[in-house]
């Protein structure tokens, strides 16, 4: 298999995609080559802030040199993007969540094995200092047998500070979808897979109203619950309590992990950077630094580039994306029919990363090998 840097794209422009790409064209390892939009005005706006070329969806998928394609459109948009990707023969590096729907999740792992290629999906914060630092810490022992955990998200919802925040209370949107992948993730890093959930769900306003920028004053339906309170049991005993809300005035982000000798208090699974914090249950707490990557977002796309180039699994797997959607949905189902939930999937924990795995190492040759770009 080729060493070339590999060759990227991507599609939507939204506030994240300003994210990924502050990383991704610092990366050597990558070539980040393009950006669409079903705006070209947008796809140009943005392509003029990173240097890229604007093209269409059409023209980004017909490229040859572009081998991994970022879809970072709305979760409504994510399995129809996704599979136009898999049929272009492109790898994909999907925003959370997956998919809408079990059917739609297992649809694009089937595709994607069918031709040989890989879809890798955020949340690549497990890929960070802080979550990478927990599953170490947890994984040596130190705070004993795992048996408990304990998962707050708690805001007042986010069209406070984002410009169109509807998406957020759509279908495929809501506290669940939106930042229960960043929890539901770490947990699983560090308990292993889910096997049941019981869960309740509440929406306190029925209307919300933009709060910053140029739709500001502009009021919109929620569609999805705005908070879900859940219990999860994992297959090797531990349980966990989750709560995803955009109905709180106090913020909170929280995850604690108990064992039998001592609790460890985990930075915000949303972010890349914080020390966690040993608590035993007899004795002085101890700050635990974190080591490793904070890079940010982007993580992932440069873990799966890698691996398609070394021909070993990504980290941020279309398994693990999957068991996870397959948590949520199941928390989801069973707020609705007051009923537990069984989650029929399972997943092993991902890699760690190296102690040497650096970013912005360049471990892939540049793409001008014979003077030409190929």
């Amino acid at each position: 298999m080729s060493g070339d840097r590999v060759g990227v794209g991507v599609i939507g422009t939204g506030v994240i995609s300003s994210y990924y790409l502050e990383n991704l064209v610092r990366f050597p390892d990558l070539d980040v080559l393009a950006i669409a939009d079903l705006d070209p005005g947008r796809a140009q706006a943005r392509a003029d802030e990173f240097g890229l070329r604007a093209l269409t969806v059409d023209e980004l998928l017909a490229t040859e040199s572009i081998e991994i394609v970022l879809n970072l459109t709305t979760p409504a948009a994510h399995f129809d993007v996704s599979m136009r990707i898999l049929g272009s023969g492109k790898h994909v590096w999907s925003e959370k969540p997956l998919a809408l729907s079990r059917h739609d999740g297992q649809v694009l792992l089937a595709e994607a094995g069918r031709h040989g290629l890989r879809i890798a999906c955020a949340p690549d914060t497990i890929l960070g200092a802080p979550l990478q630092t927990a599953q170490r810490t947890v994984l040596a022992g130190r705070i004993g047998e795992p048996a408990s955990a304990l998962a707050i998200m708690q805001s007042p919802g986010p069209e406070g500070f984002h410009p169109s925040p509807a998406f957020y209370y759509d279908v495929g949107g809501g506290p669940l979808l939106d930042t229960g992948p960043y929890y539901v993730t770490a947990l699983v890093q560090s308990l292993g897979p889910v096997s049941r959930v019981n869960a309740t769900s509440s929406t306190a306003l029925p209307r919300r109203t933009v709060l910053a920028g140029e739709n500001r004053g502009i009021g919109f339906d929620v569609r999805v619950p705005t908070q879900h309170m859940a219990l999860l049991e994992f297959t090797g005993g531990a349980r966990a309590a989750l709560i995803t809300s955009f109905d709180s005035g106090v913020r909170r982000d929280l995850l604690e992990i108990h064992g039998t000798r001592a609790t460890l208090d985990v930075p915000n699974p949303t972010r890349f950077i914080g020390n966690a914090r040993l608590h035993p249950l007899h004795g002085t707490p101890e700050d635990v630094p974190s080591t490793g990557v904070t890079w940010g977002r982007g993580l992932g796309v440069l873990d799966l580039a890698r691996a398609v180039r070394a021909n070993v699994p990504e980290r941020a797997s279309g398994a693990l994306a999957y068991h996870v959607l397959d948590v949520l949905l199941g928390i989801r189902d069973s707020a609705l029919t007051g009923d537990p939930a069984t989650v029929g999937s399972t997943v092993a924990a991902s890699r760690r990363l190296d102690d040497g795995w650096d970013p912005v190492a360049a471990t892939l040759a540049p793409r001008f090998a014979t003077g030409e770009c190929v």
